[in-house]
């Protein structure tokens, strides 16, 4: 079984806020996953990932989604830059 962790859309129309999960790659985006990692509010550019089970399931050969990595990296960019 081939793990992706990607975003599960939730939230109501045009309104949305997504789950970051840890899924079977064959199931359905909103569908059945193994574990919940964390949450993205694209609205408010909030991110919440625990970062200890994120690395676990990259350490145990889990792909993130194109998407995904590129909020983490911005995010990890952001945090690492001085305060103006």
């Amino acid at each position: 079984m081939s793990v992706a962790i990607r975003f599960s859309r939730q939230g109501k129309k045009k309104s949305p806020f997504y789950r970051i999960v840890a899924a079977d790659k064959r199931k359905a985006r909103d569908g059945r996953f193994i574990e919940l990692l964390g949450t993205y509010h694209p609205v408010t550019k909030v991110l919440k990932l625990d970062s200890e089970r994120y690395q676990k399931w990259i350490g145990v050969g889990a792909k993130p989604s194109g998407t995904l990595s590129a909020i983490i990296r911005r995010t990890a960019r952001a945090a690492a830059a001085p305060a103006k």
